[in-house]
């Protein structure tokens, strides 16, 4: 599975929380955050698109963009990637680490938690 880089991440972050949204109401949120210009906005999601991470709609004379990734598969992947390629990590990650998450609504984190046990299991190494 293709994994967001940080800034593809960051768009999808958005779009999570309000979707659909133009690439100027992304762009005016990113700006601060990523500090580039429209058009880099516009270029990232255009790569999205082709990854398959975001599609668009047309809306009037408007691209409005939605993810395509969905939000609690796509943070635990990145989680479990980092904990066992980073820091060498085997096993579920605790769903505590969570907690104070801005992203994750308290009913997120037991599915969460499911997601990462199940990732855990599938990154075994087989006998």
């Amino acid at each position: 599975m293709l994994q967001p880089t940080a800034a593809e991440l960051e768009i999808l972050k958005l779009l999570w929380q309000q979707q659909p949204q133009t690439a100027r109401e992304l762009h005016d949120q990113l700006e601060a955050v990523l500090g580039w210009g429209y058009s880099s906005t516009r270029k990232t999601l255009e790569r999205m698109g082709e990854k398959g991470f975001v599609r668009f709609e047309t809306q009037g004379n408007k691209n409005a963009y939605v993810a395509l990734l969905e939000k609690l598969p796509t943070l635990a992947a990145l989680a479990s990637d980092f904990a066992s390629r980073v820091l060498g990590l085997n096993g579920p990650l605790p769903v505590s680490m969570f907690a104070d998450s801005r992203l994750l609504s308290r009913s997120e984190l037991s599915e969460l938690e499911q997601q990462l046990a199940l990732l855990s299991v599938q990154q075994e190494p087989q006998p």
